[in-house]
């Protein structure tokens, strides 16, 4: 993490920005500035310490420096300078120190083995490589030798000695046969780290003659073969055998047989050995046993555990594996080799050494004149290294005095250094097993300030986030750095700002204000520069409708929203991922402007689906889960258990449940003897329960199936099961919904529903019939049938109660005793009718009935209730005949009364009732004659008005054509309606009911009258009719006004009334348009009726309403 920048002025010792930029080890340099600032040289590339070459090829012994100006490059050979120009296969790289000894073009590598060092010099010092030592490398053949067959006992131990030559590297080795396969390795046949072959106990499958032995040679890339060996196993068999064959019958013979033996270690030997392993290694120990059994190796540490995640087990665990072995590794492990007759054990004591590594390497200092510093080199290693110091590649005790230099151990210490102090030191960290060398110069400058940063460079920055504007800056000594807002802006303090040492000036939530121009002062006693920056603040990109989590059907189709705002500056582009991945190449993956659709959703689209949104500046994103859902997938291994007579088990694996869970389980059979190809439902169970105790029947032969159920649907059936065949046995159930009903009077129909097969429980499936008259001291009487589900008995009395059974058997023998139902013989229509039937008028159009019951007995069947039969003889007020429409009520059950509803008033009406029952309808009562009293009448059936004069108008009518009484009269109410549309008094006329026209007189000349027309019996008012009329103008009036019509100044009066009238209506259009009160309203509530013209005072929108229903309804 940065530090904050401190804005003192003191000179102290520090590391400058540069002392990053300018190591070899960091960021790469600023070129312009590289070109101009002087730098002691540094190594950049090197070989290997270790440098192991192909002897067939050019040797290349890297050296590669940087440094200003470029560095000049010499070697050393095993101590002594190494002149390459009087060395014609030695040539160095142009611009490099790097060497190519030509080895293609006659030269021997072995010939330029030794140590190798570079040396990279210009004239602020010299940086040194490490000692590169150069070895070619070597492959040796194997030498010759005789090999010898092995014969090894069934059971004994072998091994198999590799022995390659020496090579370098070492060689890989590993065994194959003449075919050139692996030869296969267990627990009883493994190959040691020495390459050996080991064999804890041999078999008679190991006699064979081609154990080869080979060695790869990885840096030649060559592979040697060691001579086959050949291993021949005795079985005790083939041994008795060959005794046997070379001794008499009375000699005693015989090999033991096979023993078993207890675990003896074959490597390593005795109970105890040492190991030494350098820190950050592979430790490896081994413990290989012979034994029969074949013994097992486990490995413990003795005091400790072994290290997790560092620990492996090689080799059929006969290899305990330690990565990165650090001096807390050192101890004992103790590998136990144990079979079923003892074990054995042996314990290593490993000891974890270290060659040097760094704790603190030195690291370059760049200076100015005068200041102080300090180059630190600190290693560790078992046993602790020492440290030496070189200066440009010279021991220091014997460099050039410098009087600014302190060498204090580990520590070299410069104070008040000058340009001429400029060296590459060497610190060289050795102990026994290594050493470190590295290079670290002090680099002695005076410059000015530099600003390494582009003039006026755009930062561009998302608001609420952190800007970092950058001062990147050099000098020497190390220049103060100032930050300033706009042209002529104090200087930037406090909180609201961070100050990074490398001069980058942090914002660290920056707003919409913060935009604008800073400036960047440099500035140290050899100079002052500045730097201008530009800082923009975009609007942050968002999500604004989210994805969201769907779950869909396979085959569906989804779609999920992103919705984004973002800066309008900044040009967004969307993507979608599917798992963090790219979405699949596949058609049905629609991506639009603000979705992603999936068509024909499958159960590989099931995952997350990301929405990724990048600008220039920042990037959000949005996921959402598809989950795919689909019918579960059938259940499978249906398996029958506990089978007994009347249960079974099942048990089955579900199908895969399709992201949707199972609920529950659905188990089918199939009855194969009696109905093949049906499958019926069995039970059901949990979906968390796979197995089911099923009921059987007998003589049944089953297959059962299961079908999952989840919330999307039912699975396709699984595979049946095994068929299962139960044994017969006696029906356990009777027949189901026995009746007794008689077709006809004199016959009793006995019927049932028959049992399914499965339910006959055995062959020879019959049924008992059996029926006997109710309340009465009779026998039963029984009939036995197959094949029928119904039997007729004849000659029975009309509609008796009976009891009825019927029974199941088959040839093992009966269902239990059925249970008794009552049913009756044939029904015969009634015979008699209802009696002492009474009409009561309620009202004009309602008149209630009533009638005594008929006998149960005469009804002669199940009585089903009564019918009343009406009809209008005539209306009392016309006297005319017309078609008789009778109408009829059935009243149900044993109801003794009706409503006759809808009756019309001032008429004649009849009636009779009949009993009705399960046959038919009986006799009708003797008709009964009622009247219904007046009513109000309906409406005029027309109102005309016709001659209209000056002064009167001729008023014609029809009767009403309903008069529903006698009529009495006959009321008309009129009344003027202005121009204005305002209604005048009303005048009401009462007109006998024998007229059919009235001539009204006296009336306003060139008025509008309403007229309001009623009808009225002794009970009352009729529903009205209304019409409007005018009377005509005054001839004299007419006259004038043709005259003055003729007139031009009247013609122009007219033309400017029209255009104000224009005017007004354009007016009155727009305040229609902004929902004011117009005219057509106005004029409905001046033509209202009168007498309901209050009611506009409690809702003027309700008035309107009752009266447009009103006068719609009135007869035209």
């Amino acid at each position: 993490m940065t530090k904050k920048m401190s804005m003192s002025t003191s000179k102290t010792s520090l590391v400058l920005f540069l002392c990053q930029i300018i190591s070899a080890l960091d960021v790469p340099l600023d070129s312009k500035l590289l070109e101009e600032l002087s730098q002691p040289p540094t190594i950049t590339q090197q070989s290997p310490k270790d440098y192991i070459v192909d002897p067939r090829e050019n040797i290349v012994i890297q050296c590669e420096a940087k440094g200003k100006p470029p560095p000049s490059f010499s070697w050393t050979r095993n101590g002594t300078h190494f002149d390459i120009d009087k060395d014609a296969q030695v040539t160095m790289k142009p611009n490099s120190g790097t060497l190519v000894i030509n080895i293609m073009n006659g030269g021997k590598a072995e010939a330029y083995e030794g140590v190798y060092q570079c040396t990279a010099r210009n004239e602020r010092g010299a940086a040194v490589s490490n000692n590169i030592v150069i070895r070619p490398s070597r492959s040796p053949l194997w030498t010759k030798e005789k090999l010898e067959p092995n014969h090894v006992r069934e059971g004994d131990s072998l091994v198999l000695h590799c022995r390659p030559p020496v090579g370098l590297p070492p060689p890989i080795i590993f065994w194959m046969d003449n075919a050139f396969q692996r030869l296969p390795q267990s627990e009883r046949v493994s190959q040691g780290l020495n390459g050996d072959l080991y064999f804890s106990n041999v078999q008679p499958e190991d006699t064979r003659e081609d154990y080869i032995c080979y060695a790869r040679f990885n840096h030649t890339q060559t592979i040697q073969q060691k001579q086959p060996i050949s291993v021949k196993v005795f079985s005790m068999d083939s041994l008795n055998d060959t005794i046997a064959a070379n001794l008499s019958d009375t000699d005693i013979y015989g090999a033991k047989p096979v023993t078993e033996r207890q675990p003896v270690l074959l490597t390593p030997t005795g109970s105890t050995s040492t190991k030494v392993e350098l820190r950050g290694n592979v430790l490896l120990l081994e413990c290989i046993a012979a034994g029969l059994p074949t013994p097992v190796i486990h490995w413990i540490k003795e005091g400790g555990e072994l290290p997790a995640n560092r620990t492996f087990f090689e080799n059929f665990k006969k290899t305990l594996k330690i990565i990165d072995v650090s001096e807390a590794d050192s101890g004992n492990y103790k590998c136990i080799a144990r079979n079923a007759l003892g074990s054995v054990h042996h314990v290593i004591s490993v000891t974890v050494k270290a060659a040097p590594y760094w704790i603190t390497a030195p690291r370059n200092l760049v200076l100015s004149p005068g200041e102080d510093g300090t180059l630190i080199c600190r290693a560790n290693g078992s046993p602790k290294p020492s440290i030496s110091w070189l200066a440009n590649g010279v021991p220091i005790a014997i460099a050039p005095e410098d009087p600014s230099r302190k060498v204090d151990g580990d520590t070299i210490i410069f104070s008040h250094v000058q340009e001429r102090s400029s060296a590459v030191y060497q610190c060289n960290a050795s102990n026994e097993y290594g050493y470190l060398l590295a290079n670290a110069f002090v680099n002695v400058l005076a410059e000015p300030p530099r600003i390494l940063t582009p003039a006026n460079k755009l930062y561009q920055v998302i608001a609420d986030s952190p800007a970092l504007l950058d001062c990147a800056y050099f000098g020497s000594p190390k220049p103060e750095i100032e930050w300033f807002k706009g042209v002529k802006g104090s200087i930037l303090r406090g909180n609201e700002y961070v100050f990074h040492d490398n001069g980058t000036l942090e914002i660290p939530v920056a707003q919409k204000s913060n935009a604008g121009t800073y400036t960047c002062v440099a500035r140290n006693e050899l100079g002052k520069i500045q730097n201008e920056v530009q800082l923009e603040i975009k609007d942050p990109t968002m999500i604004i409708k989210q994805p969201e989590y769907k779950v869909i059907q396979r085959y569906g189709q989804v779609s999920f929203e992103c919705i984004i705002k973002h800066d309008s500056t900044l040009l967004p582009t969307v993507t979608w991922l599917k798992d963090n991945d790219e979405l699949p190449d596949d058609e049905r993956f629609l991506v639009g402007k603000d979705n992603l659709t999936i068509m024909n959703v499958t159960d590989k689209d099931d995952g997350t689906y990301t929405c990724i949104v990048n600008t220039t500046l920042d990037s959000v994103s949005a996921s959402a889960v598809l989950t795919v859902v689909a019918r579960p997938n059938p259940p499978f291994d249906l398996e029958l258990t506990g089978q007994l007579e009347r249960s079974i088990d099942l048990s089955w694996i579900p199908g895969d449940e399709n992201n949707s869970p199972i609920t529950s389980f659905v188990v089918e059979f199939e009855d194969a003897l009696h109905e093949p190809g049906v499958w019926r439902y069995q039970t059901e169970v949990p979906g968390t329960q796979t197995m089911a105790q099923l009921k059987l029947s007998p003589y049944v032969n089953y297959s059962f199936r299961v079908i999952a159920v989840n919330r999307i649907g039912r699975s396709q059936p699984s595979e049946p099961s095994e068929q299962y065949l139960t044994k017969s046995a006696s029906p356990d159930e009777n027949p189901a919904n026995v009746q007794g009903i008689g077709s006809e009077p004199d016959n009793l129909v006995i019927t049932w529903e028959p049992l399914k097969g499965f339910q006959s429980n055995g062959p020879g499936l019959q049924y008992k019939v059996s029926w006997r008259q109710k309340d009465v001291d009779d026998e039963w009487t029984s009939v036995i049938v197959a094949n029928v589900s119904k039997y007729i008995v004849s000659g029975t009395p009309t509609f008796v109660p009976y009891e009825v059974k019927v029974q199941a058997l088959n040839d093992l023998g009966y269902a239990p005793e059925p249970s008794e139902v009552i049913g009756h013989s044939g029904e015969d229509l009634p015979m008699v009718a209802p009696g002492n039937v009474q009409v009561h008028v309620i009202n004009s159009t309602l008149a209630k009935v009533h009638w005594d019951p008929v006998p149960l007995k005469s009804v002669r069947g199940h009585l089903q209730g009564y019918k009343v039969y009406y009809w209008k003889v005539q209306s009392l007020s016309r006297r005319s005949r017309r078609h008789i429409e009778k109408k009829i009520l059935t009243f149900r059950g044993n109801k003794t009364f009706g409503m006759l509803p809808g009756l019309e008033p001032y008429s004649s009406y009849k009636l009779n009732v009949r009993v009705v029952n399960g046959k038919g309808e009986g006799p009708a009562s003797p008709d009964k004659v009622f009247k219904t009293p007046e009513g109000v009448p309906s409406s005029p059936s027309f109102l005309k008005i016709t001659n209209p004069t000056l002064d009167s108008l001729t008023l014609e009518w029809g009767s009403p054509t309903h008069p529903n009484g006698v009529l009495t009269s006959y009321t008309l109410k009129f009344q003027p309606i202005n121009n204005t549309h305002e209604l005048g008094p009303l005048v009401e006329i009462r007109i006998p009911a024998n007229e059919s026209s009235l001539i009204l007189k006296n009336l306003n000349y060139s008025t509008r009258y309403k007229f309001y027309f009623n009808a009225q019996t002794s009970v009352g008012s009729g529903s009205q009719i209304t019409e409007e009329a005018v009377t005509i103008m005054d001839e004299a009036m007419a006259s004038r006004q043709v005259d003055i019509a003729t007139q031009g100044w009247f013609i122009g009066l007219m033309c400017a009334v029209a255009l104000l009238i224009l005017i007004l209506l354009i007016v009155c259009f727009i305040r229609r348009n902004k929902g004011g009160k117009y005219p057509v309203k106005e004029k409905e509530d001046a033509h209202a009726d009168p007498e309901i013209q209050p009611m506009k005072e409690d809702d003027g929108t309700f008035g309107e309403y009752r009266l447009f229903s009103f006068v719609s309804s009135a007869p035209i």
